[in-house]
């Protein structure tokens, strides 16, 4: 395991239940992830953190609804509920998350114009996090992913994993989904079909 990272994706009290954008179940990540925390020698966390207004906010585009979806100058978007908006309660950890054995935390979608699904780059696909060089300057090689939401962050941060030359394992039972309109299955799908390994269920 000595070239192996733990990437706990968004546990955050917004996407726990009572949050803005609250993943069902989602705070059953916490215990697991913890009891996880102790295995890996290199452990990685990330916030979702959004200037109030952010453009991925269905507030920001007049007569349009949350999970409506909208076409951005990257392509199309789905509208979220305001969510993780930086220095509020909700775009903090969980507190009984364990975040005192982070060796980095990794803040995305801070930048108002794109969202950030990727632990690894916005949602333009090209403007980096700065994860990856992290990563290969500790020489890890393989990483496994937990977190909120299986469908939409943890997958594209697995994704990108495997695109990157990274071997990718998900802990389907240290994840939760949103599951909108079908999304889970399709990146279930996706994620097998890139040579992500699905683990944990």
């Amino acid at each position: 395991m000595d070239k192996t990272a733990l990437l706990v994706i968004d546990v955050q009290n917004d996407f726990c239940p009572g949050g803005a954008l609250a993943v069902a179940d989602g705070d059953a990540v916490v215990g697991v992830i913890n009891a996880m925390l102790a295995d890996f020698p290199v452990r990685v966390f990330t916030q979702d953190w959004h200037p109030a207004g952010h453009g991925s906010f269905a507030s920001s585009h007049p007569g349009k609804a949350a999970f409506e979806t909208t076409e951005m100058p990257y392509g199309t978007q789905v509208l979220w509920p305001d969510h993780c908006v930086q220095g509020t309660k909700g775009a903090a950890f969980h507190p009984d998350l364990s975040t005192e054995p982070a060796d980095l935390i990794i803040r995305k979608g801070a930048n108002p114009a794109i969202d950030s699904y990727s632990a690894f780059f916005e949602n333009d696909r090209t403007t980096p996090t700065g994860l990856e060089g992290y990563l290969r300057t500790r020489g890890v090689e393989r990483l496994v992913l937990t977190g909120l939401a299986t469908d939409f962050c943890v997958a594209y941060s697995a994704l990108d994993a495997a695109r990157l030359g990274f071997a990718a394992e998900v802990r389907l039972d240290a994840c939760r989904a949103i599951d909108l309109d079908g999304s889970l299955g399709a990146a279930l799908d996706q994620m097998r079909a890139a040579g992500v390994t699905l683990a944990g269920a």
